[in-house]
């Protein structure tokens, strides 16, 4: 045949040669091809998905009809606000009821001793604790009406837990009082809230709310401390006019004398959070119920798709609870009957509490989490270690692009696996707040954590939150579109050269959420929200393509140099901090001067190594702090960054000063929610700065 005579002159097998090597050859081969499709399915059927977002990423909120310029959540059901999630739950008791039922009885409470498992307080345990406390509050002559509010002065422990519901369960207001407030603060909150009764957990507090008083006129008549007081102590208060009573005291007062419960209504009072502003007296913003639970239903609204909160999650509870973004937390617990663990009340055994209670929900805060971003890289102490761990992270950013969340990827058992399991390795919804973040470190924090991880803003004044990144949308650089209890409009703030119609302007929230204004204090109450209801928060936003916030400026802080230009240094401060040799930085400007200066703490934990790289240079945290070559360098790195952030040449700064300890809470440079004390840090670096302004002029 022609085609046979066609392969000999090839030399190639003719067509019966073919066919039997196809028949000889066809069993593996289709064993061969079996098994890849086998193995085709089984990726395809396994193979990480994207989950669905829960609005167009592109389109996060829109424009509020009848509301010149102001946006709303693309959530907002008919563009209505969202005032509570489900109809048996509509304040605070009735969000804890609803956890009973949902725990079937299950654990509530948590605590630990030094190296012991945790111990649990069932749901219905803690509601009958809080009975019995809240009729003792009754009994002494607490009322909604008459003497309704309650002090707390304590860690975060299932007792305070326990002193609020009780509060909750009677429609008695709690009055969080913070443990690094100093006596004139103190003496301040319980002289404008009346406080008649408060709750401490050690006797150190007792005896500093006694030293308040110094013979002066009070209020108080009843301290309930959690441990046993000694005589000398009960002697004390005493001679002040005050009983002080063990809380197991106050709760067998109140079984002996149990009432039924009072419940609230969502327009009453549940707490009165004083704020601790950077300057003057704290100042105490009026929560009701309905503020609470619009802020708790909006973030359930945001997860319920992605990462919907049940009664087996875990939550661990360390952020201080006196602020409300632990309390909105705890009452999404709650809300869903899930487990609420203390940590040991000292953070430096937090790991431990981590490792040993292996929380599913973990809220923090950036100070926190550079902390974690900064051990990974600095346990990355070779070329091939940092290499490796670039190339799991560019592989598994890829994926979060992609909107994939996952923690079972080779490169999570290879790389990650460390990271995720020094939060106890079991946690699946993240989120942050209370500061700006860094893009790098939440994005890395993202891609090496593999769970939903969501970033916030707000303030006290709208109850914690009023944005948040939505599921689906992993990029960095903004905190979201407005929360779906609350709309949002940006104003003119003209001296600072931002305009509304630009999308530009000071944050203003209104909304279920938004507070019921400052006790006792009309003045200030009508500084912070308008006739039109909007509450001015102080900080500068800017409307994204896509509906999404992004915090600019800060109103507040602004002040002139001597040409008159402005300057916002807390943004200048976010630009700079980003430099791996800063911890932390206060940057300053004089009116009767031309440029700016700045206290700079380096990192004490990657100085030694970022001079190494950089200079070549070694030695102890304080001699390269001392040392004229490492100043210079940071300062240029400083420059850098300001120059790639879009900082103008007015807004650099042109020489620092390095100083050695950390701004903090103890040593009166920080408030308790880490916001720098300007005024403070200006009286305790004056003479720093005073020097470095005479040597810009030599």
């Amino acid at each position: 045949m022609p085609g046979q005579d066609f392969l000999r002159r090839l030399n190639l097998p003719d067509l019966e040669e073919i066919s039997q090597y196809i028949r000889n050859a066809s069993a593996p081969l289709l064993v061969s091809v079996g098994a890849v499709a086998a193995a085709t399915t089984y990726y395809l059927a396994t193979r990480p998905r994207a989950l669905p977002p829960v609005c167009d990423p592109h389109r996060q909120s829109v424009e509020v009809e009848g509301e010149d310029l102001a946006r709303r959540s693309v959530l907002m059901n008919d563009g209505s606000f969202l005032t509570h999630i489900y109809d048996d739950a509509k304040t605070m008791y009735e969000s804890f009821l609803r956890g009973i039922k949902l725990s079937q009885n299950g654990p509530c409470l948590g605590s630990r001793k030094p190296k012991q498992p945790y111990e649990w307080i069932s749901y219905g345990e803690v509601k009958k604790r809080s009975e019995n406390l809240g009729s003792a509050f009754l009994h002494k002559g607490h009322s909604k009406s008459v003497d309704p509010h309650i002090g707390i002065f304590s860690q975060n422990r299932p007792e305070w837990t326990m002193t609020e519901l009780a509060c909750y369960t009677y429609s008695l207001v709690s009055v969080p009082l913070y443990d690094t407030l100093g006596t004139e603060a103190i003496a301040h909150i319980l002289d404008k809230a009346s406080i008649s009764t408060v709750v401490c957990d050690v006797k150190d507090k007792v005896n500093l709310i006694l030293d308040c008083f110094n013979n002066s006129k009070h209020f108080l008549k009843t301290i309930v401390l959690m441990e046993e007081p000694s005589e000398s102590l009960v002697e004390r208060g005493r001679r002040a006019g005050i009983q002080i009573l063990t809380l197991q005291e106050m709760e067998a007062l109140g079984k002996a004398n149990h009432q039924q419960p009072i419940p609230p209504q969502p327009e009453d009072l549940a707490v009165i959070c004083f704020t601790s502003g950077t300057t003057g007296n704290p100042k105490g913003a009026m929560l009701s119920h309905g503020n609470i639970m619009s802020n708790c239903s909006a973030f359930v609204k945001l997860t319920e798709v992605s990462c919907p909160i049940n009664h087996t999650d875990v939550h661990i509870s360390y952020l201080p609870l006196a602020h409300m973004f632990e309390r909105v937390v705890q009452g999404c617990m709650l809300l869903h009957g899930g487990r609420i663990g203390f940590f040991q009340g000292d953070i430096r055994r937090l790991s431990d509490d981590l490792h040993t209670l292996k929380p599913t929900f973990f809220p923090a805060v950036p100070r926190l989490l550079n902390r974690i971003y900064d051990k990974v890289f600095g346990q990355a102490d070779t070329s091939l270690k940092r290499w490796l761990l670039q190339f799991a992270y560019s592989r598994k950013e890829a994926e979060l692009r992609k909107g994939i969340v996952r923690k079972d990827s080779i490169w999570d058992y290879l790389i990650f696996k460390k990271v995720q399991a020094s939060l106890g390795g079991r946690v699946r919804l993240m989120l942050t707040g209370a500061a700006p973040i860094s893009p790098a470190v939440l994005t890395f924090l993202r891609v090496a954590m593999g769970c939903q991880f969501y970033e916030g803003y707000g303030q006290t004044e709208c109850t914690g939150g009023c944005t948040i990144t939505v599921p689906g949308d992993w990029s960095e650089g903004h905190v979201g579109p407005p929360l779906p209890c609350n709309i949002i409009k940006l104003m003119d703030v003209p001296e600072m050269n931002y305009y509304a119609v630009h999308g530009e302007g000071e944050v203003c929230v209104k909304g279920p959420n938004v507070f019921k204004g400052y006790l006792k204090d009309p003045e200030k109450t009508a500084e912070t929200i308008d006739a039109d209801g909007w509450v001015h928060t102080g900080d500068i936003g800017k409307w994204l393509p896509n509906g999404t916030l992004k915090i600019v400026d800060r109103k507040k802080h602004i002040f002139k140099l001597a040409q008159g230009e402005y300057i916002a240094p807390e943004k200048i401060e976010n630009i700079y901090t980003r430099s791996d040799a800063v911890a932390q930085l206060f940057v300053h400007g004089d009116s009767l001067q031309a440029c700016l200066v700045a206290v700079v703490v380096p990192d004490p934990e990657f100085l030694s190594g970022w001079a190494e790289r950089k200079l070549g240079l070694q030695g102890s945290y304080m001699e390269l702090c001392g040392s004229k070559k490492v100043k210079a360098a940071i300062l240029e790195d400083m420059i850098r960054l300001g120059k790639e952030g879009g900082l103008k040449s007015f807004e650099q700064v042109k020489a620092i000063y390095l100083h050695t300890e950390l701004f903090s809470i103890e040593n009166g440079l920080l408030t308790p929610t880490l916001k720098s004390k300007r005024n403070e840090m200006l009286q305790h670096f004056r003479s720093q700065i005073d020097e470095l302004y005479k040597e810009i002029q030599m």
